[in-house]
C-alpha cells in the first residue's frame, strides 16, 4: 500500500483530506503543516504520494518538489491560474475547489502507477558486481575444461543446479568450485 504524507499549511484542510482518503482506503501516513516536516516524515519512507498546497509556512511546492526524494511523487493542490506554472514538471495537479471524487481518482491512479513501477522494478534481474561474475565465470570454465561442456552448457548447468537446490547462482558456482577442487 502506498504511503500518502499531506502538507497544507491548515492543519484542518489537512485532517479534512486524510479523512475522506482513509475513509476510501487509502493509507495517510503523516499530516503536516510545513515542508520541513514533510521531508522529516519523507525521510522514514522509501516511496509515497506527497499531497502539498502551493504555499506552505516555510516553502513553496516547487521547492519541496525539488527535495523530494527517487520514489516519491507529489499531488499539487492549487488553485487553476497558479496550475499553469507546474505544466511539464513532473508533478502532478488538481485545481481547487475539487470535487472528492477527482482527488480519489487521482490518487488512486497515481498509487497504481506507483505499484506498476515498483513490480516493474522487482523484476528486473538485479546486476551482479564484478567478483561475482567472476567467480560464475570461473565455475563455467572449470566446468567447460572437466566436462567439455561449451559455455552455453555450463551457464545453464550452474543455472539448473541454482534452481533445483534454492540457491542462487554465486552460491552454486561457490559450491562447483569446491567440490571440484579449485
Amino acid at each position: 500500500m502506498t504511503n500518502i504524507i499531506i502538507v497544507l499549511p491548515k492543519l484542518e484542510d489537512a485532517k479534512s483530506i486524510k479523512n475522506i482518503l482513509v475513509r476510501h482506503g487509502f493509507r495517510v501516513t503523516a499530516v503536516c503543516t510545513s515542508g520541513a516536516q514533510a521531508l522529516s516524515q519523507i525521510d522514514n519512507l522509501t516511496e509515497g504520494i506527497l499531497i502539498s498546497g502551493y504555499r506552505l509556512k516555510d516553502m513553496l511546492y516547487s521547492e519541496l518538489g525539488s527535495d523530494l526524494p527517487i520514489g516519491f511523487e507529489m499531488l499539487l493542490l492549487a488553485s487553476q491560474n497558479v496550475l499553469m506554472e507546474c505544466m511539464g514538471s513532473n508533478i502532478m495537479c488538481l485545481g481547487m475547489p475539487f470535487k472528492v471524487q477527482d482527488l480519489l481518482s487521482t490518487v488512486d491512479m497515481m498509487a497504481t502507477s506507483m505499484a506498476y513501477k515498483r513490480k516493474k522494478r522487482r523484476s528486473q534481474p538485479k546486476e551482479r558486481n564484478p567478483e561475482e561474475k567472476a567467480l560464475i565465470n570461473e565455475a563455467k570454465r572449470l566446468l567447460m575444461s572437466r566436462n567439455n561442456m561449451t559455455e552455453e552448457e555450463a551457464h545453464r548447468y550452474i543455472q539448473k543446479c541454482s534452481m533445483d537446490s534454492s540457491t542462487n547462482m554465486v552460491e552454486t558456482a561457490q559450491m562447483i568450485l569446491s567440490m571440484m577442487g579449485s
